[in-house]
């Protein structure tokens, strides 16, 4: 089943139960439905035929939900672009993802200049307030299922605006992941990954009618996929922050009734230096799921005293093996909790319709390694073939062999995670950091190497290592070391700027005489964090 046949499922129904609640208003399924049929109908006009990729630049709000809808119900696939990106990471990404039309909100509009001058067509928001705006007139027959392609697929831009079918193996969205040669890397989720992944979910987590799931993601990062499809696909809501309830989780969650909860477990620590998180203040919460970075004992207690009806569940998952791929649950009694050396709870244990391997540095199993995936939530390969190299491997059952040259990864293949993970007693995994230098910052994964490469652009600069550093409270900040120069920190934060999103940005750049090196004459980069870091302390 696709995402948008989940949804108009329950549309079906659960028609006049509220799908949507964000800006103060409450939206059913019947209005959703039909708003996103309103936007598809543009979307299709605008670009004169069914597109194969929809950018999506749009804040959370409802054009934003509803535009994901509409881009699902022309059977294309949607590309979500943060609205604050630099003017050159958008085209960047819509060239990489084969993007057609794009539908941008308020937020978007900055960009729609730069946008339409990349010849593409735009879709703003006057697109829900424009007179006559009305639903499609009805669903309509398709030539065939929807290959996913950048190209127009034909449709009838005068006729209905679906909802037209896709196959499972079409492509359902496009998340960018950092890369280390400064091009992001697009991870392409097909319907059918996310069939057995929701499914399970959906029971597991007992959603239905009644009830009411945060969106405190971003739709550029993938657990919101979760947040909307998981209640869409039940007939629960989706509930959706204002400007600073993040800042106040207790008071959101208690005026809003939300029965499902899921953030980065940065949003617990922000809380609690706000003296926002008091005991007892979130009795309506039935569940509690955490992923994006790690979780400690002290963030997961804190949130447990808050919301002592609550289950809480610690999640793991890279973007290519669709949302999430473990799962570990705290029990009630903290008698039981686990033991582990880092103080973080562990991600617990691959969801059963997948397969995990922890393979040592010589390619063997072991019960510390690098975690291994394959599935059906494992992703088909990058969209650019030349990302696949080295990031998946063959193993036989004794030995592991990393897969070497681009092209498309055999089903068979496992996802290299780039993970270290220990294996507790009963197989319960405990993550212990990456194995290459990709760091996570507020939940965000990024290569250091996509920063460098735009600092070393500045002609002051002649080279530039990025690393992650733990701040006073334990959340994480990114660094910049640079040598050359002197070059002033205000020209290498614009630099930075125009080229990244906001949290790639590095807090600060420092000039130093030489990068240390280890004794392979590698850049110890290590080294270097406990240098920047005695320097912040000094």
């Amino acid at each position: 089943m696709t995402l948008y046949e989940r949804f108009a499922r329950s549309a079906a129904r659960h028609p006049h139960a509220t799908a949507l609640r964000v800006e103060g208003c409450s939206v059913t399924y019947r209005e959703l439905e039909t708003l996103a049929a309103v936007l598809a109908r543009r979307v299709l006009d605008a670009h004169g035929g069914r597109p194969g990729a929809v950018g999506l630049l749009a804040s959370r709000g409802v054009l934003a939900y509803a535009g994901y809808l509409a881009i699902l119900r022309l059977g294309a696939a949607v590309v979500p672009i943060g609205p604050a990106f630099p003017a050159a990471r958008v085209l960047a990404l819509c060239d990489g993802a084969g993007v057609g039309p794009v539908l941008l909100d308020r937020e978007g509009e900055a960009r729609r200049a730069a946008i339409e001058a990349g010849g593409r067509a735009v879709v703003g928001p006057e697109a829900l307030e424009a007179p006559g705006s009305s639903a499609a007139s009805g669903p309509s027959a398709s030539s065939g299922s929807s290959a996913f392609s950048g190209s127009s697929r034909g449709g009838r831009p005068g006729g209905a605006a679906g909802p037209y079918p896709a196959s499972p193996d079409d492509i359902a969205y496009v998340l960018f992941t950092s890369g280390s040669t400064g091009v992001p890397k697009g991870v392409p989720i097909p319907h059918r990954n996310l069939d057995a992944y929701l499914e399970w979910n959906i029971a597991w987590y007992e959603a239905g009618p009644g009830c009411r799931f945060s969106q405190t993601f971003a739709l550029t990062f993938d657990p919101s996929v979760f947040d909307m499809f998981v209640a869409w696909g039940s007939g629960a809501a989706l509930v959706v922050p204002g400007e600073g309830d993040l800042l106040a989780p207790a008071d959101y969650v208690d005026r809003e009734g939300i029965t499902h909860w899921f953030s980065v477990p940065s949003i617990v620590s922000m809380a609690r230096r706000l003296d926002a998180l008091p005991p007892g203040s979130m009795p309506s919460l039935r569940w509690s799921l955490f992923a994006g970075e790690p979780l400690t004992f002290e963030q997961a207690r804190a949130w447990a005293d808050a919301a002592p009806n609550s289950v809480v569940e610690n999640l793991y998952g890279p973007t290519e093996l669709t949302v999430t791929c473990t799962r570990h649950r705290l029990p009630a009694d903290r008698e039981r909790w686990a033991v582990t050396e880092n103080g973080t709870v562990p991600i617990g244990r691959v969801h059963d319709h997948l397969e995990a391997v922890l393979l040592d540095e010589d390619g063997r199993p072991a019960s510390e390694g690098e975690l291994c995936v394959r599935g059906v939530q494992r992703f088909p390969g990058y969209l650019d073939p030349q990302c696949d190299d080295g990031r998946f491997v063959a193993f036989d059952g004794v030995r592991g062999t990393v897969r070497e040259g681009a092209g498309p990864p055999a089903g068979d293949h496992w996802y290299r995670t780039g993970d270290r993970v220990a294996a507790l007693d009963g197989g319960v995994l405990v993550h212990l950091g990456r194995i290459d230098d990709q760091v996570k910052v507020r939940g965000y994964r990024m290569e250091p190497g996509e920063i460098e490469a735009v600092l070393r652009r500045h002609p002051g600069v002649l080279d530039a290592v990025v690393v992650a550093v733990p701040d006073d409270d334990g959340e994480v900040d990114l660094l910049a070391a640079y040598t050359g120069g002197p070059v002033p920190r205000g020209e290498l934060a614009a630099l930075a700027r125009e080229a990244l999103p906001a949290y790639m940005v590095p807090s600060d750049f420092v000039g130093v005489g030489e990068l240390p090196v280890n004794l392979n004459g590698k850049t110890d980069r290590k080294a270097l964090a406990a240098l920047l870091a005695a320097r912040g302390r000094g």
